[in-house]
């Protein structure tokens, strides 16, 4: 045991007593006596010493005294005993005192007391002092017997995972132990490393590199788990991918792992979720790392996909790592999944298509679907005009299901049960019967512009027995050689059968068709079907099919001929036909043909969403000119309607206003000589004391009588008649607003605007007409019994005379001459005004009734104008966001095309095997 270990345990003393017998407290009082003989004595060796001994035997009083005063070399070490004593009598805070006061200790006497303090804080619950000791000590000296396992147990303990990942990793860096890296690989299973960057564990990467490629494939796989799908995975592929770059990788050895890792988070970059300009510097990296760990055995993915990537950007992978690709994947495997791998990306990017709003178009869906299935041989028949393409269809079918030919695609299928769909691009419909059947197919129709394709499903035998479907092309015309469908759907036929006229022979348009099927589908097999053959003898027809055969075998020398003549019995034509078939129909060849068949329609797939796009901006920018247009037109038609409606308030009012001021005049004029006409119940033998009373109860009488018969019937009559003549007013200004809706909504091509007049209002007025009409009853006016000079002089008179009957006739003079010249205009102007008091609210009510009329039709343009608002304000928007970020679309379906390149090469590779 050396000195170090010796003070660690207390031991010291056992070198000064040399392993005697007797009692360790006896020899040290015995050297201290013959220290204290000497003539310097130095009592400090003997004295640390008897502490220790005090200490063993629980004499903590005894040992402080001992140590206290020790100041040689044991001085540091005498400090520590003192506080281990105080920790011993239960004194912390004076043990942990001494033990920070203890200076220029080695490192064995720091170690220690770090532990020894240690203690005291674990036991006090004071977890920041424990962390910083134990940080303190590892730091200190890491090698320490246990101190790295007392610091990692405390560390789980109490959950200190980020010190317990930063003690496994330093641990691990500094001693490249594989137990500290399984530590570490243990924290980051339980995932309590999520959250630290990528490049926090490359010095620990590198060095487990050096060390174990098999334990570091496993480290890195689990580390590369952790991160997917987090925020923090596209810098962790960008920083593994710079470390692994430079290491030494041997393909011989076996990286399963990490080659499956590579593969999958490749098609998760390629996936559409990210821009080109993030992946065009991570991706060659990417790739060169994922070559170098692949061989032969699995080699098919990624020496394909770095032929797709370098195809599509040039130069970004450095021609090395594209030849080393290049031999990897003519010795690669065949490609067993290629089908389902293509499928998967077309449906892929359909989701893509249908996340961003895209329609992806139904023919291109149909012909997938189609290529699917591979238990039929897809028979594509084709042929120039007036080749009897139709007859023989039906003659094979069975049926007279062709009336002639056709401009549509007809795909003719067994099934068990009928049924027909139409299909566009932008639709499928069912078709019921063969009415709509002859007319979806448009015989002889002119308009092929709207591609379609008929998808006939019935039980047919011939079809069944052959295991096939026939697809029927519209007929080849001299001026369609160069744009006509066939060039479409020659990537869907498993093989082509081309009709020819006898009478014709194989002419320069068929040859030019013929030409670019073999330059588009070189592998696409071609046979032929003579038709027409009719009134020939055998030796022509013979000389007839052998001319054919030889000329047809000059472009397509693999070609068979069918002859068909209308005169032969379907059954015999169909047996025959049958026999022709089987000698070219092969299953196994549709099997692999069908892959690349699918390739094609899955890159038209994309290209089609690519030129949407452009489609979509198109369409936007129309959108937004034509709504704005219809912005101008809409507020130019409520201009309109507002000076109609002005206008017709005029109108309206005016006309009302007349005949108002007729029927005043009226009243004016009559109402004098109706009050005057009273003066005949004046008689000579009038009572003239009370003839002013009963005059003015005649007067009030008459002039009701005149109101109630001729005034109110009259202005009936004539309100009636201005209903009538509003009436005629309000259907001018709906005819006017009925054209005007007319021209918008052939505008908007669809019944949208609707502007309906609230002719309501006409009813009102004619009930508040008859209301108001239905009578009259004016206060009883005050005409003679005034208190102007005239009539207080002959009431009075009447009163004064009235008793001497002589003065009767000067009475009866004055009072008729009174009444019959009197002027009664005043009282004219109070009747009409009385009159048509009861008329006020309904004539202030007219210019709101007219306003109210056209209320409904101004809402209408104004919501219209809203609408017209809101999607220019939306298509612009949508606008804006498309020009300033177009790779946000775009770069998704160059990506698409990039995986879809990388199975175009895998594909071609398979067939070399």
């Amino acid at each position: 045991m050396n000195l170090e270990e010796q003070l660690i345990k207390k031991a010291y003393f056992e070198e000064l007593i040399e392993n005697s017998t007797d009692h360790p407290v006896q020899i040290l009082s015995e050297l201290y006596l013959e220290e204290n003989k000497k003539e310097v004595a130095d009592f400090s060796y003997i004295r640390f010493a008897q502490g220790e001994v005090y200490f063993h035997h629980k004499d903590y009083e005894a040992a402080i005294f001992k140590w206290e005063n020790i100041q040689n070399e044991l001085g540091p070490w005498a400090k520590k005993n003192m506080a281990d004593a105080y920790l011993e009598l239960g004194m912390p805070e004076t043990a942990e005192r001494i033990y920070l006061s203890i200076e220029d200790a080695n490192t064995p006497l720091k170690m220690e007391t770090n532990l020894q303090l240690l203690s005291i804080y674990i036991e006090q619950g004071r977890m920041e002092h424990v962390i910083e000791i134990i940080q303190s000590a590892v730091t200190l000296d890491p090698d320490y017997p246990e101190i790295t396992e007392i610091a990692r147990n405390f560390f789980e303990e109490h959950g200190e995972w980020n010190h317990a990942i930063s003690l496994a990793l330093d641990e691990a860096v500094r001693t490249s132990s594989l137990r500290w890296f399984s530590i570490l690989e243990g924290y980051i299973t339980a995932g309590q490393t999520i959250g630290k960057h990528p490049m926090y564990f490359n010095q620990a990467i590198t060095i487990l590199f050096s060390i174990d490629s098999s334990r570091f494939e496993q480290f890195v796989s689990v580390l590369w788990n952790q991160y997917k799908d987090k925020e923090e995975y596209l810098d962790w592929l960008n920083n593994f991918n710079s470390l692994f770059l430079d290491m030494d990788v041997s393909s011989e050895d076996s990286w399963r792992l990490l080659s499956n890792l590579y593969q999958e988070a490749y098609f998760e970059l390629i996936n559409g979720t990210h821009l080109i300009k993030e992946l065009t510097r991570m991706i060659p990296i990417h790739l060169t790392n994922w070559l170098k760990i692949t061989n032969t055995s699995n080699a098919l993915f990624a020496s394909a996909a770095v032929m797709a990537w370098s195809e599509r950007f040039p130069s970004t992978v450095s021609s090395t790592v594209v030849r080393g690709a290049e031999e990897l994947i003519l010795n690669a495997q065949k490609y067993p999944t290629a089908k389902e791998d293509s499928i998967q990306l077309f449906y892929t990017v359909l989701k893509w298509a249908e996340e961003n709003g895209i329609e992806s178009g139904n023919l291109i869906k149909w012909n997938i679907e189609e290529l699917v299935d591979q238990e039929s041989h897809h028979l594509l028949l084709a042929g120039i005009a007036n080749s009897s393409k139709d007859g023989f269809i039906n003659v094979a079918l069975g049926d007279d299901i062709l009336p002639g030919p056709t401009s549509s695609i007809i795909a003719f299928k067994n099934g068990e049960e009928t049924a027909i769909r139409e299909v566009t691009d932008t639709e499928m419909t069912d078709i019921e019967n063969s009415e709509q059947f002859h007319q979806a197919i448009g015989v002889r129709r002119q308009n092929l512009k709207k591609e379609t394709i008929i998808d006939f499903t019935f039980p047919n035998e011939f079809l069944s027995v052959n295991q096939l479907k026939m697809i029927d092309l519209p007929e080849v015309h001299h001026n369609q050689v160069g744009n006509h469908v066939i060039y479409k759907y020659i990537h869907f036929a498993d093989s082509l059968l081309y009709f020819i006229n006898a009478e014709q022979g194989l002419t320069d348009s068929d040859k030019e068709v013929l030409k670019q099927v073999n330059i588009q589908v070189p592998t696409l097999p071609i046979h032929f079907v003579l038709t027409k053959l009719e009134g020939l003898s055998n030796e022509e027809e013979s000389r007839v099919i052998e001319k054919t055969l030889s000329r047809i075998q000059v472009y397509c020398p693999e070609a068979q001929l069918f002859v068909y003549s209308t005169n032969s019995r379907r059954d015999r034509v169909v047996k025959d036909f049958t026999e022709f078939l089987q000698s070219f129909l092969n299953s196994k060849t549709i099997s692999d043909e069908r892959v690349t068949k699918l390739q094609h329609f899955v890159r038209k797939s994309i290209h089609y969403l690519l030129d949407k796009r452009l489609e979509m901006e198109n369409n936007l920018i129309e959108s937004v000119r034509w709504n704005e247009e219809m912005v101008s037109k809409l507020n130019g038609a409520i201009n309109q309607i507002h000076d109609l409606e002005d206008e017709k308030k005029r109108t309206i009012m005016e006309a009302y206003m007349l005949i108002k001021d007729e029927v005043r005049t009226e009243i004016l004029k009559d109402v004098p000589n109706i009050l005057r006409s009273s003066a005949e119940i004046i008689k000579a033998d009038s009572d003239f004391s009370k003839i002013h009373i009963q005059l003015n109860e005649e007067m009030n009488s008459r002039i009701q009588d005149y109101l109630e018969e001729t005034v109110m019937k009259k202005f009936y009559r004539e309100l009636n008649n201005w209903i009538a003549s509003s009436k005629s007013e309000f259907d001018q200004a709906q005819y006017t607003l009925d054209e005007m809706c007319e021209g918008f909504n052939m505008m908007y091509g669809e019944e949208r605007i609707k502007q309906e007049c609230d002719f309501k209002i006409l009813d009102d007025w004619q009930r508040d007409a008859d209301r108001m009409t239905s009578g009259i009853q004016l206060e009883k006016m005050n005409f003679l019994l005034r208190y102007t000079p005239a009539q207080v002089f002959l009431k009075s008179a009447g009163k004064l005379f009235a008793v001497m009957p002589q003065n009767n006739t000067l009475l009866y003079n004055k009072y008729k001459s009174y009444i019959e010249n009197e002027d009664y205009q005043e009282a004219a102007d109070k009747i009409s005004a009385k009159f048509f008091k009861q008329f006020e609210m309904f004539e202030k009510a007219l210019g709101r009734d007219v306003t109210l009329f056209f209320k409904e039709p101004l809402r209408i343009l104004n919501a219209a104008v809203d609408e017209a608002h809101q999607h220019i304000e939306t298509n612009k928007a949508e606008l804006e966001k498309m020009r300033v970020k177009p790779e946000v679309y775009r770069d998704p379906l160059n990506l698409f095309e990039v995986q879809l390149r990388q199975y175009e090469w895998m594909a071609a590779a398979g067939k070399q095997h």
